[in-house]
């Protein structure tokens, strides 16, 4: 997977307004290359999870051939995916999972189903 620098950019910033809370929104990606960030919002206004809340049109996105990544911040803890992560997978199980981590600005993707974690390559 490879996230051009620009949306990287795009994904610290939105992480950082949202502080003290954990940011979230979805990335458009075609051919394994981010081509934008749709930021979206925390419904759960939390530091410690989040609840993606985002524009129903957004969906049919993949309808014009983009697969699309969650995306949400880690205040201090590694961009790795949580228990609570893991446990509210919801309807991201199986889809690209990118966490970025304000504390290191590491970022990581993930990949989780059936309860299991698998690390996807980032370039």
């Amino acid at each position: 997977m490879v996230i051009p620098s620009a949306i990287r950019a795009e994904l610290e910033e939105h992480a950082r307004a949202e502080e003290p809370n954990e940011a979230c929104g979805l990335v458009a990606f075609r051919d394994g290359t981010a081509e934008r960030y749709l930021p979206a919002h925390n419904a759960a206004a939390s530091p410690y999870r989040f609840e993606l809340e985002t524009d129903p049109q957004n969906w049919f996105l993949e309808d014009e051939g983009y697969e699309l990544a969650v995306f949400h911040s880690h205040l201090s803890s590694p961009p790795r995916p949580s228990r609570t992560d893991v446990e509210n997978i919801g309807l991201w199980e199986g889809r690209p999972y990118l966490i970025l981590s304000l504390g290191t600005g590491e970022l990581a993707a993930w990949r989780i189903a059936g309860g299991e974690i698998a690390e996807l390559t980032l370039d």
